[in-house]
């Protein structure tokens, strides 16, 4: 059985424009790590025996701006929610959690085992301390997301 591969910057961005059903414009970017005044949101994605196959880091504004436009939310309020309130709204969890959940498709390529979500940190809340030593793993591709009408975040996916 193959390992699951990063996908490409491409791959990315065609899923997500294709999810949003906005445009996305992504381009090589600085590693998404969690820290006290950065919250991030981290996608577990598990093989069918459980183990962690995959994981996906978004920064507040790539979690409110892919998510807020799923749920077709005003922009401002996605604005507002990473600008002044530092955290999402319950709706634009909930929207992030379909976000990457169909993310999970990314990695779902031939030969590789099946992915899929396991659980979704939002950005902010404390992350599993054995998931902890996995965020900074060094197969990984790191981007900079823009949602057209939206704005900017960053996006990290890492295979443990």
């Amino acid at each position: 059985m193959t390992t699951v591969l990063l996908p490409a910057a491409k791959d990315v961005r065609d899923m997500l424009a294709g999810l949003v059903g906005r445009n996305v414009t992504v381009s090589p970017g600085a590693p998404v790590t969690p820290e006290p005044e950065r919250p991030v949101a981290v996608a577990v994605y598990v093989a069918p025996d459980m183990s962690v196959n995959a994981l996906c880091l978004m920064d507040l504004g790539a979690s409110a701006y892919t998510g807020g436009a799923l749920a077709l939310l005003p922009p401002g309020g996605c604005q507002d929610a990473v600008e002044e309130d530092g955290e999402l709204s319950t709706m634009l969890v909930e929207a992030l959690h379909e976000v990457v959940n169909v993310l999970s498709a990314l990695f779902n390529t031939p030969g590789a085992p099946h992915s899929k979500l396991h659980r979704l940190y939002a950005p902010g809340e404390e992350v599993a301390a054995d998931l902890a030593g996995m965020l900074a793993g060094f197969n990984r591709i790191d981007l900079d997301v823009e949602v057209q009408g939206y704005g900017k975040g960053s996006l990290s996916l890492v295979l443990p």
